[in-house]
């Protein structure tokens, strides 16, 4: 296998993309989510801080919005 890093870039990148095709706003959090995840781990593998932070940063808004913001709503 080349270089597996480049692979995990690349699906993280794909999830992200997909995420954006979703209607749903709840299912988009979840799905991009999942894709800075990915993002996270493919910093890490590359040591690349901005891509760590920018993505966490990420994570927490969408966590944010799914876990607390829709719970205030009710």
């Amino acid at each position: 296998m080349e270089n597996i890093n480049e692979y995990i870039g690349y699906l993280a990148s794909g999830v992200l993309l997909l995420s954006f095709m979703m209607k749903k706003m709840s299912t988009l959090r979840i799905i991009n989510t999942i894709g800075c995840g990915i993002f996270i781990l493919y910093g890490s593998l590359i040591g690349s801080f901005p891509v760590i932070i920018t993505n966490v940063a990420i994570c927490l808004i969408n966590l944010y919005y799914l876990l607390i913001k829709d719970k205030l709503k009710s």
